[in-house]
């Protein structure tokens, strides 16, 4: 009996410390600049000399060091154990009950997709279940700017991808945005509603919508994608895909925060 208590103890001993140190962690990577053994230990409400230990085992073990000697600040290794695990996340596993919810509410096209340079690569796809369709190829790829998926993705990324954009906007329907001063807009207001609007930008009458995928850390990972001629729209359908598509978004990247 003596030996189980023993043993409950040393787990919670365990546990508490692994806490402790996994708040050090989490408070030295909200900062935006490097902290001090007094400040931790006030924010994290332990004793200087716990703070200390704790640091120094963080230390040893790579996640966080003392740039100037003094105060502590992360290093990169926790990044790369989320990058090691965003590797191996099955995306199509993950999205694949709400890409079948899409199917089913919207009747459309559906589209599951990330990015490729400046393209957009569907890896997964469900077909429309209406005589009159979209059409693109598991496997295919389109311009970023000028479909509904790769418009998601853009606007997540548009501050590092402008640049890369110049004398790339190709026009291929009156309705292709091809100014960067159009697409700031567009960016700006899909990142404001929370999803994209192609509205027959790269191919005539085909209109497509498009919510982002992102990990816990808010990088993106993908995109869902609605496509759909816009001869199958009826009234009120707009507004119904595209409140479907940015819900699903939000939820596929909350089963991978679970994950």
């Amino acid at each position: 009996m003596k030996n189980e208590d023993e043993k409950r103890k040393a787990a919670v001993k365990v546990d508490s410390t692994l806490l402790k140190g996994l708040k050090i962690l989490e408070t030295l990577a909200n900062s935006p600049t490097e902290k001090g053994v007094t400040e931790l230990s006030l924010e994290c409400e332990m004793t200087k000399s716990n703070t200390f230990r704790l640091l120094r085992s963080l230390s040893i073990l790579g996640y966080v060091h003392q740039p100037d000697g003094k105060n502590y600040s992360c290093t990169m290794k926790a990044w790369q154990l989320g990058q090691r695990i965003m590797d191996h996340l099955d995306l199509p596993a993950i999205a694949a009950s709400q890409m079948r919810k899409l199917s089913q509410v919207t009747g459309a096209t559906i589209y599951l997709a990330v990015r490729d340079g400046l393209s957009v690569l569907y890896i997964d796809k469900i077909d429309s279940t209406q005589p009159i369709r979209s059409w693109s190829l598991k496997g295919g790829m389109a311009p970023l700017y000028c479909v509904g998926p790769g418009k998601a993705i853009l606007a997540e990324q548009y501050k590092l991808l402008r640049e890369q954009l110049k004398g790339e906007l190709v026009q291929y329907t009156d309705k292709t945005i091809t100014t960067l001063q159009q697409l700031d807009k567009d960016m700006a207001a899909t990142l404001e509603r929370g999803y994209s609007i192609d509205t027959g930008e790269y191919r005539e009458r085909i209109m497509s919508f498009g919510a982002a995928i992102k990990a816990p850390n808010g990088e993106v990972l993908g995109a869902l994608g609605v496509s759909i001629p816009d001869i199958n729209l009826k009234d009120g359908d707009l507004e119904k895909i595209c409140i479907a598509v940015r819900d699903a978004g939000i939820i596929v990247s909350a089963k991978i925060a679970e994950s």
